[in-house]
């Protein structure tokens, strides 16, 4: 099987799309399926969109929808199927969900990555009948793991944590900035990545950007991860936070239940303070619950292979 994934492969801390498209591409080498990232053979079984636009407008993207399309008009066994993980309610835009839909349309099979986003695309335009699956992201657990992870010993400040490659305002800063103004004997609170020009934190620790194994180092110095990321479609921030062995406190928004559910506390900016203080009395609780965290990059991988075999079996 031969399988082109529409992105470049870039290395870096940059957004989740990317790293999707780096592991996906390892995880089918390593699975003995061929990958490219152009359209210039005639013998591609698949198509897996991973930035479905209309135009290479990103840096990110090696080939537009359209240019699949008409690839497969030529190679009518060829199978498209497009992965959503955007939103315009995420991005505070009008377009991205018609743009979505216009490339399911073009598509023959839907991947979400969270069962929140279809309901969107269909107000939209989706039709109903159109074929897709829900496959939740993952985290790489060779590289996002508990070794050598030292576990809050019940005493010491509650370390806290967030990262965001995206210095967008609705990754959560309303609230981040009100925890930086909890912070004192019980609480820590460190932001790894970009923050947006006019965020004042006073007591938090900022680190710039990190990926791969840095990031990772980083986050196990910390306790808890916090995500208030408003509309996120299925982010990988708190993924990669769960699997370094932190418990979660999580705003009620976009898939983050979906994803964070049962792996620690649901909290508002009402009664931040609140949970802050629960989770220090239901640590060990939560810890224990967050070492069976499933969400991996290689289940993950394995049910996108399982989709592709699938569809690649009717067709041949």
């Amino acid at each position: 099987m031969k399988v082109s994934l529409n992105s470049q492969f870039l290395e870096g801390p940059y957004g989740g799309g990317m790293q999707f498209a780096n592991f996906m591409r390892d995880f089918l080498v390593q699975s003995n399926v061929e990958v490219v990232n152009d359209l210039k053979s005639d013998d591609i079984d698949i198509i897996l969109h991973v930035n479905p636009f209309p135009e290479r407008t990103l840096e990110a993207s090696a080939y537009p929808y359209m240019d699949a399309y008409n690839y497969k008009t030529k190679n009518p066994d060829t199978i498209i199927i497009e992965r959503v993980n955007e939103c315009d309610e995420r991005k505070g835009t009008n377009y991205m969900n018609k743009l979505l839909v216009e490339a399911s349309n073009h598509s023959d099979f839907v991947v979400f990555i969270a069962s929140w986003l279809r309901p969107l695309l269909l107000k939209d335009g989706l039709p109903e009948d159109k074929s897709y699956k829900v496959i939740l992201n993952g985290g790489d657990s060779k590289i996002f793991n508990t070794k050598d992870k030292e576990f809050w010993n019940g005493t010491s400040k509650l370390k806290i944590v967030t990262h965001h490659w995206s210095n967008n305002p609705n990754k959560g800063h309303d609230i981040y900035r009100q925890l930086d103004k909890m912070l004192g004997d019980e609480f820590e609170f460190t932001y790894i990545g970009r923050v947006p020009g006019d965020s004042e934190y006073k007591n938090t620790k900022i680190i710039p950007p990190l990926a791969g194994i840095e990031l990772a180092r980083e986050l196990k110095k910390h306790d808890v991860y916090i995500t208030a990321s408003l509309n996120e479609p299925g982010g990988m921030h708190h993924i990669e936070g769960a699997l370094c062995g932190l418990p979660i406190l999580y705003i009620n928004s976009g898939a983050l239940p979906e994803y964070c559910g049962g792996y620690g506390l649901e909290f508002n900016k009402d009664n931040l303070k609140e949970k802050l203080l629960e989770m220090r009395e239901r640590y060990g609780e939560f810890k224990d619950k967050i070492m069976s965290y499933p969400n991996t990059a290689e289940k993950m991988g394995g049910e996108y292979l399982e989709l592709m075999q699938e569809l690649y079996a009717k067709t041949h």
